[in-house]
Parts: C-alpha cells; structure tokens; sequence
C-alpha cells in the first residue's frame, strides 16, 4: 500500500487548479461547456430509459358455490374445469409452436447468409 499513500485527493484537486491556472480562459469555457452538453447527454440517456410499466389490471372472478351441493356435482364440475384447463393448455401450446417455427425460419435464414 506505500504506492496509494501518493494519492490524495487534496493533492489532486491542488494539482488541477495549478493545471488550469496555466490554460487560457477561452480552454477553460471551452472544458465546462464539453463537460455540461456530456453531463446532458447522459442525463438524457437515463432519464429515457425510465419508462413507468402500465398498470395492469389482474381480476381474479370467484364463483359462488353452495356449502351442501353433493360430491357427484363437485366431480362433474372439476370435469367441466379439467377440459377447459386441456383446451387453454392446448391453445398456449399452439402458440409456442408456432412462434418458435417463426424463429426457426429466421434462423435458416440468417444461416443462408453466414451470420
């Protein structure tokens, strides 16, 4: 650690005055309008990149059932549940298929091209 002992941020700062006390004014305007357009800049950059996610509603419907309906109904109605579940399971598997051939053609095709 006897190389950081050099190191001093009071050094620095004394360092950079006695830097710029030997530049020109015109060098020193120059510097702090180069150094506000970049502080701009990024400030822009970050600020852009914030964008607040829309709300989303997520509703949750519950259906009312009665306390004494039999076990023959709670059965047939986990059937009725069961082969909507088959169906929406279906139809989101579908979906994946056919966004993942999409991919597959944009792959043959980068493929064809080298890349």
């Amino acid at each position: 650690m006897t190389f950081l002992r050099f190191f001093s941020p009071l050094r620095a700062i004394r360092d950079l005055r006695r830097y710029l006390a030997t530049r020109p004014a015109y060098e020193i305007w120059f510097l702090m309008l180069a150094m506000v357009l970049t502080l701009v800049v990024i400030w822009a950059f970050v600020k852009d990149s914030n964008i607040p996610v829309p709300y989303k509603r997520n509703i949750i419907y519950v259906e009312s059932w009665p306390a004494d309906r039999s076990d023959e109904q709670i059965r047939a109605q986990q059937k009725i549940d069961q082969a909507k579940k088959h169906a929406q399971q279906a139809e989101l598997e579908k979906k994946r298929r056919k966004r993942q051939e999409e991919f597959k053609r944009l792959d043959d095709r980068l493929e064809k091209w080298g890349i």
